[in-house]
């Protein structure tokens, strides 16, 4: 019998298996319905250039959806979750940076941007200026093209410490007692159940069917922006990826930026039933323009709360009226209240780095609130970039971030059913893959204490 079982092997699944390889005897078991990080199939992480990849590629596998991202580190404990609501902020702060440790033993650049400068501070003054918070951040950036790399560097490295992995396995049920895979039965002391992104909706299935109270979160649902390099080129050089957090004026509604790509490749999305948009950066090649998502925050109250089902719906939408394939409109037309057309894109000035895209109308597919949000808080980030909101500016659509439905637990990460742990994106703890990888650790520190060896 195993002693510890993890469902996923994303960066919270990863991490909690390098904390208990390190630090306990225990047996651990990683379950993992993907492949290995090598085998999955995304040529946007090697070339920048997305011709669209099955769903269970880009989502599932080891290193998780983080796996194909951009690979860009948020060395905050509040970006990307807020590890303070799980522990103390001296000890959110040390699992930051060791979670940072262990990329940088494996492969990750000893560069880090975003260190307190003038240039920082006088962003944030302009930014004060246009009524916008500029939220300040130490990141590293290992880049698409290498993060793969690393992943397996972290693998082999667990397989060395006596961790094994079973990959290409799903976990069809998870019982009080054990899980169920196929037809068999499995019953380890301990389970943490850690299945990323891609897992959200089956663990909390998985929770509803245990009795395991959860709740619904905001989700945050708007555009991926592309601009020409150059507009962006002053701010970057202050703050790599800017935070930019923006209430609008007609709603008071909260928008940020999220995730900016500088000469990086607007990719596609795949989930199950649609089609969304994401930005890819890669070290070593760079194309003429800039992406970041734009972001507007929803959530619901009673008596429909599931921000989940929501989210979903926009994106079936969008997918929907782009025929399979994500919607792009340049911000003049939509200012104007007309579709984009192909030839209307082509007149433009900027070339769309993601050509498997519909030219259309995305307030068509998107509320007319978040879409009111989006010309207006555009409008406003205007006075802190110039020309991010000219006219030319590419919108793309759908982009949701659907964060998983909040499950509850106690101090130790651990749920009302005796031995069963959670960590990471799935059990919607977390929303990147440091905050990912930190929540993993606390869950396998819980699962240690419960042993007896903490």
């Amino acid at each position: 019998m195993v002693d510890v079982l993890i469902i996923g092997g994303g960066p919270a699944g990863l991490f909690a298996a390098h904390e208990l390889a390190e630090n306990s005897n225990l047996s651990v078991e990683v379950i993992e319905k993907g492949k290995k990080i090598q085998e999955r199939e995304c040529p946007a992480v090697r070339t920048g250039e997305c011709i669209g990849c099955e769903p269970c590629d880009v989502m599932c596998g080891l290193g998780g959806a983080g796996g194909m991202s951009d690979g860009t580190l948020n060395l905050r404990h509040d970006i990307g979750g807020d590890l303070t609501e799980f522990t103390t902020l001296s000890e959110a702060n040390r699992l930051i940076e060791k979670v940072d440790s262990i990329f940088e033993e494996h492969g990750a650049p000893a560069e880090i941007y975003g260190e307190r400068s003038k240039e920082t501070e006088d962003l944030a003054r302009k930014a004060a200026a246009a009524g916008i918070k500029f939220i300040p951040i130490r990141q590293r950036h290992i880049g698409s093209e290498y993060l793969p790399d690393i992943i397996e560097s972290l693998q082999k490295k667990l397989e060395k410490g006596g961790v094994r992995f079973r990959l290409g396995v799903n976990v069809d049920e998870v019982k009080k007692d054990g899980i169920i895979v196929g037809n068999k039965k499995i019953k380890p002391r301990f389970i943490l159940a850690a299945p990323g992104r891609s897992g959200a909706t089956w663990l909390a299935e998985q929770a509803r069917n245990l009795g395991i109270g959860l709740s619904h979160t905001a989700i945050d649902v708007g555009v991926r922006v592309e601009v020409p390099k150059v507009v962006v080129e002053s701010v970057v050089k202050a703050s790599r990826d800017p935070k930019f957090h923006i209430m609008t004026k007609t709603f008071d509604d909260f928008v940020r930026t999220f995730c900016t790509n500088h000469g990086g490749f607007v990719v596609e999305e795949r989930y199950e039933d649609y089609t969304g948009v994401n930005g890819h950066s890669l070290r070593t090649k760079k194309s003429d323009n800039s992406n970041f998502a734009f972001l507007s925050r929803v959530k619901l109250t009673e008596p429909v709360t599931d921000t989940l089902a929501y989210g979903r719906s926009i994106g079936y939408l969008a997918t929907t009226i782009g025929g399979g394939r994500p919607l792009v409109q340049r911000l003049g037309d939509l200012r104007h209240g007309r579709r984009s057309t192909k030839d209307r894109i082509e007149r433009g000035h900027i070339e769309p780095t993601l050509r498997s895209v519909t030219p259309g109308d995305i307030s068509m597919a998107l509320p007319g609130r978040i879409t009111t949000n989006i010309r207006e808080g555009l409008d406003q980030l205007d006075d802190v970039i110039p020309g991010v909101a000219s006219d030319s500016t590419l919108l793309y659509a759908p982009e949701v971030k659907l964060y998983a439905t909040r499950i509850s637990l106690n101090e130790r990460m651990e749920t009302s059913v005796d031995n069963l742990f959670l960590a990471g994106d799935g059990a919607g703890l977390s929303r990147d893959m440091v905050n990912a990888g930190a929540t993993g650790i606390l869950a396998a520190r819980g699962i240690m204490k419960k042993a007896g060896l903490a």
